[in-house]
């Protein structure tokens, strides 16, 4: 049974519809964000970085990162999307980006190559939100569970 190491709770400043999560280091990310981000694909892996697709345009979204010793179990609940990708860190820290780089780092504990699991609730609602009053806050929710990669 998997060991939780950390959890955080941060903000994530979507814009356009995109977050994105790289390598605190951006010397080291070949394609920074938002280069190359794919405009309706959920969850997108990059090299030391990974992008979300929000299903809101311009909004404030409720992120919990978790850290785990070994793959974790899925949780209970409901959820709009579920992917996975791979992720590689060389600090051991990963940058939020939305409307500009996050103060917040989520800290991995080391560097090293992982497993991340992003899921996410409250799109449709979000969608609605940011498309009929304007700007949501904590509406559409992600958890993303990082784990390390085996070999």
């Amino acid at each position: 049974m998997a060991v939780l190491l950390g959890e955080q709770e941060l903000e994530g400043r979507v814009e356009f519809r995109s977050l994105g999560f790289q390598e605190s280091d951006d010397s080291v990310v070949p394609v920074p964000f938002p280069d190359d981000f794919a405009w309706g694909v959920f969850l997108q892996e990059h090299v030391r970085r990974f992008d979300v697709f929000s299903a809101g345009h311009t909004h404030t979204a409720a992120v919990t990162a978790r850290v785990w010793d070994a793959r974790p179990d899925a949780d209970e609940g409901e959820w709009d999307e579920q992917a996975e990708v791979d992720y590689e860190s060389v600090s051991g820290d990963v940058a939020v980006w939305g409307a500009g780089r996050s103060q917040e780092l989520i800290r991995l504990g080391r560097a090293g190559r992982w497993r991340v699991r992003v899921r996410a609730a409250g799109r449709a609602e979000v969608e609605r939100v940011t498309r009929d009053e304007g700007t949501a806050y904590g509406v559409e929710r992600y958890v993303i569970d990082f784990w390390p990669k085996a070999g």
